[in-house]
């Protein structure tokens, strides 16, 4: 089931919800849409939101696709391959992250070229 339609620099992405930290997912459904212009770590892209929620489960390393609130920032972030944190070819964010939604197919960003603008909306 697709519950989130992101937009990045006009590539389409589904995403679906996880079953962790249903609290900050609920935050961040009650704040969507959100968008804002990202700022590029490797392969993440991190913005902005208007959430400020402590979430149960955190980690740092996180599947590809993953949509994540960074509690640290109150940032929404998308990982889609190697950040400079990342062993191998893990994404692993900068600190401990509570992951959200899974995107999908993360191939349209595979040629995205530096920050971007990000929209979050139900899909």
């Amino acid at each position: 089931m697709v519950d989130l339609r992101i937009t990045v620099d006009g590539r389409e992405l589904q995403a679906s919800w996880v079953d962790d930290n249903p609290e900050t997912r609920r935050a961040l459904r009650d704040a969507l849409p959100v968008e804002g212009e990202a700022a590029r770590w490797g392969d993440e892209l991190y913005f902005d939101v208007p959430v400020d929620e402590s979430p149960v489960e955190t980690r740092e390393a996180v599947p590809e696709g993953a949509v994540a609130y960074w509690p640290a920032g109150n940032a929404l972030c998308l990982f889609w391959g190697p950040t400079p944190a990342s062993r191998d070819d893990e994404p692993r964010a900068a600190g401990p992250v509570a992951v959200l939604a899974e995107i999908a197919d993360i191939s349209p960003l595979a040629d995205l070229d530096g920050n971007g603008t990000v929209r979050v909306e139900e899909a």
